[in-house]
């Protein structure tokens, strides 16, 4: 393994959704990706980006040497670079992915977009409202120039169409409530996200301060930068890993705005391994529209998986990453029929749908003003469960108070 001074030796929401007339690509276009961040997810999303036709990785950047000589398996001639800057600077590069610790998209996002990339941004798109705003400014200084796509993948399943289609006032009705459940297991003694620190993560193959961003300044910790999830300075937990997943379906379906109020409770009651976000909680989201949205998890139980149930006084509608089906209320509905959804899915999908954004200037499936929506949602559950009280949206000063 190269130490670092070895490598670096040698190598809106008012927009209309429409790309820019001079920045729209031909349908033909070749697109050169670069990416930001390619660890675990970063090597996903990469390798799914290249499974769509007519697609080269030529650039990656990462603050951990290992990563970027694990990229070179995957994209050979990918240049590779500690600094992501550097990367953002090569000219050929149309399109970036980006896949870094939560606490560091706005960073990445904002440079992106201003050295005029097409940007997919891994989700939960911003960790804090501040964040979320100056993402927004440099979205609406792009002025719609370029394509972005937040990775709330769902919104790009077949699923969502049979969504819409239940959804009508005759079969589903007013809806009042969505209960979303999220739960995981594994074996004794393998902690949910756990990573293994390797003996090469040091300070001389990692740019800690790189890592850092933005957060409270600490002295290099290998367990705080393979484990990041685990910590408050750069996670939201698993609010900001799989409860955004279960809110961006829905609230794509039924255009749900941003929480009146959310509380959060739970706590770690299985795994004391040092982490500081939550194994189990539950979380009530109140919203304007006369709805409201309950999500639980837990990591010690797998029994109730992954699922939300929309509850309308005609009809039911249950989802789950497998399914969706329509179940009719036979007190309002004594003659209505079971229905199952039958459009099919593609794993490439959303990220297909990223690149035929910036090639025809057509809206993304998850575009930013989604991924906004979302962020503050889940911000507003993590600072309700840190705060331990009820928090509320000041929609005209944008706050969470």
């Amino acid at each position: 393994m190269q130490s670092r001074r070895n490598f670096i030796g040698n190598v809106a929401t008012g927009l209309a959704g429409t790309l820019a007339a001079g920045n729209v690509m031909g349908a033909n276009d070749r697109i050169r990706i670069g990416i930001i961040g390619p660890g675990a997810r970063g090597t996903e999303i990469l390798q799914t980006a290249l499974t769509c036709e007519n697609v080269e990785c030529t650039g990656a950047a990462d603050v951990y040497t290992r990563r970027l000589e694990d990229v070179k398996k995957i994209a050979p001639n990918a240049k590779t670079y500690l600094d992501y800057r550097r990367l953002l600077d090569d000219k050929d590069i149309d399109a970036i992915l980006i896949a870094t610790p939560q606490h560091l998209h706005a960073e990445h996002f904002t440079a992106a977009l201003s050295a005029g990339k097409h940007v997919y941004q891994e989700k939960t798109m911003a960790f804090t409202v501040e964040h979320a705003k100056r993402m927004r400014a440099a979205y609406l200084h792009d002025a719609g120039k370029h394509a972005v796509q937040i990775g709330h993948q769902w919104t790009s399943t077949g699923a969502i169409a049979d969504a819409i289609k239940f959804n009508t006032p005759e079969l589903v009705g007013k809806i009042t409530a969505i209960h979303g459940h999220m739960y995981r297991n594994t074996p004794h003694g393998k902690p949910q996200w756990s990573r293994p620190v390797y003996p090469d993560m040091t300070p001389e193959n990692i740019l800690w301060k790189s890592f850092l961003g933005e957060a409270k300044p600490v002295d290099f910790d290998a367990n705080r930068y393979i484990n990041w999830r685990f910590f408050w300075d750069y996670s939201g937990g698993n609010v900001y890993e799989n409860m955004c997943h279960q809110l961006s379906f829905w609230y794509k379906v039924l255009d749900l705005k941003i929480p009146k109020a959310v509380t959060m409770v739970g706590g770690l009651y299985l795994w004391k391994d040092g982490r500081e976000v939550p194994d189990t909680m539950n979380v009530s989201m109140q919203h304007e529209e006369e709805l409201l949205y309950t999500w639980d998890s837990g990591f010690g139980n797998d029994q109730l998986k992954v699922t939300e149930d929309v509850l309308g006084d005609n009809g039911s509608i249950s989802h789950t990453p497998q399914s969706i089906k329509y179940y009719p209320q036979k007190v309002n509905r004594r003659d209505g029929n079971e229905m199952t959804g039958a459009t099919r899915s593609d794993p490439k999908a959303h990220m297909q749908n990223f690149f035929d954004a910036a090639r025809s200037g057509k809206p993304t499936n998850c575009p930013f003003e989604l991924g906004f929506r979302i962020s503050i949602a889940c911000r507003m559950a993590v600072e309700s469960y840190r705060q331990q009280r009820t928090l509320r949206w000041d929609s005209v000063k944008e706050e969470i108070v």
